[in-house]
C-alpha cells in the first residue's frame, strides 16, 4: 500500500449509525456458523448495504436467510426470511432488488408485495459455486460474481454479467475467491475484490464486452481481504477490508490514501454503500450487527 509521493494514509474513525435490534437477533446454531464461524453462536452476519431512491437502507443477514430494511427513521423490519444465504443487494431500476444467494443463486425481491423469485440459478446445466455480490451498469446489465470455496489454492471463481436480453457472459474464470465488484462510471472497467488473494483486481472492458489485460490494482494483506466494492461521485474506489477493520479509498493510480476504521479495535467491516446525496458511507460490521457511518473526504484533500 505504498503511496508514491510518501503520503501516509490518513484515518477516519466511522461511527456507529444503528445496530440490529435484540429482538431481531438469533442467538442460534445455524449451519453458515458451523461452516465459516465454527465454535461460535452467530446471532446475525450482515451483509450487502443497499439503499433505495426514498433513503431506506436494505441488508442481509446471511446465517438466517433474511432480508432486512432499515427505514430512514432507523427502524428495522424484516422483510423476508427463507432457507437461502443472501449475500449482495443491488438495486434495479424497476425499485426491485436483486439478490445474490449463494445457496439459490440470483434472486429478485419485489416491493412492496414481498415476492421472491429466482432469476438464474445455475449456467446452463452447471451449478454456480456460490454467488457472492452483484451491480447492475447504467444499461441495466447485471455483473456479479461466482466465488464459492475458491482462493489461491483453487483459482476457478468466476465473473458473469447477465445482460437485459437473458444473455450470460463469462467476464472472468480464473478468479482466486471473486467477492464484490464495481463498475466504472463510464462502464470501461471492471473491479473485482478477490479475498482470498488480498487484492483488487482491474479489468479493462473492450468494445466487444470482454475484459482483458486484467491486473492488480492493488494488493493487501491480512487474514481476510477486500470483500465490498463501491465507487463514490468523485470515481474514487472503495474497499471494503474485512480483516483489516475498515474502507480504503483508492485513487485512480491505485493509491490508498484514506482508511474509514472501525471505531472497535477488533471488527469485521465485510461491505460498504455510497449514501445517496451525501459525502459519506454507510459500512457493515458484521460481527456486532453494526451499520457504521463515515463522512468522505473531498477530493481536493485527497490530493493535498
Amino acid at each position: 500500500m505504498m503511496n508514491l509521493d510518501g503520503r501516509p494514509v490518513i484515518r477516519v474513525v466511522a461511527r456507529a449509525l444503528t445496530r440490529l435490534p435484540e429482538p431481531l437477533r438469533r442467538p442460534q446454531p445455524s449451519e453458515w456458523a458451523t461452516a465459516n464461524r465454527p465454535g461460535h453462536t452467530v446471532d446475525s452476519f450482515l451483509e450487502g448495504p443497499c439503499f433505495d431512491k426514498a433513503g431506506n437502507l436494505y441488508v442481509v443477514d446471511i446465517p438466517h436467510g433474511r432480508l432486512l430494511r432499515i427505514g430512514t427513521d432507523l427502524t428495522w423490519t424484516c422483510l423476508h426470511e427463507d432457507a437461502g444465504w443472501p449475500n449482495g443487494l443491488a438495486m434495479h431500476a424497476d425499485g426491485s432488488l436483486w439478490v445474490a444467494d449463494y445457496r439459490f443463486g440470483i434472486r429478485r425481491f419485489e416491493l412492496p408485495s414481498g415476492r421472491m423469485e429466482s432469476v438464474l440459478s445455475h449456467r446452463n446445466t452447471e451449478s454456480f459455486k456460490g454467488v457472492n455480490d452483484l451491480v447492475f451498469d447504467k444499461l441495466g446489465r447485471l455483473y456479479f460474481t461466482d466465488q464459492g470455496q475458491t482462493g489461491l489454492h483453487d483459482p476457478s471463481g468466476r465473473v458473469y454479467r447477465l445482460g437485459t436480453d437473458g444473455r450470460l457472459d463469462m467476464m472472468l474464470s480464473n478468479a482466486p475467491s471473486p467477492n464484490g465488484l464495481a463498475i466504472s462510471d463510464d462502464m470501461r472497467v471492471l473491479f473485482v475484490a478477490m479475498t482470498r488473494a488480498n487484492q483488487v483486481w482491474r479489468g479493462p472492458i473492450q468494445a466487444d464486452g470482454s475484459v482483458t489485460k486484467a491486473g492488480a490494482l492493488q494488493t493487501f494483506f491480512g487474514t481476510a481481504g477486500p470483500d465490498g466494492l463501491a465507487i463514490d461521485r468523485h470515481g474514487r474506489l472503495l474497499v471494503a477490508h474485512a480483516s483489516l477493520g475498515g474502507v480504503f479509498i483508492l485513487n485512480e493510480l491505485g493509491e490508498v490514501t484514506h482508511m474509514l476504521c472501525s471505531p472497535w479495535p477488533r471488527a469485521a467491516v465485510t461491505n460498504v454503500a455510497c449514501w445517496p446525496g451525501r459525502d459519506a458511507v454507510v459500512m457493515t460490521e458484521s460481527l456486532t450487527g453494526t451499520l457504521l457511518v463515515a463522512d468522505l473526504p473531498e477530493p481536493d484533500v485527497l490530493q493535498a
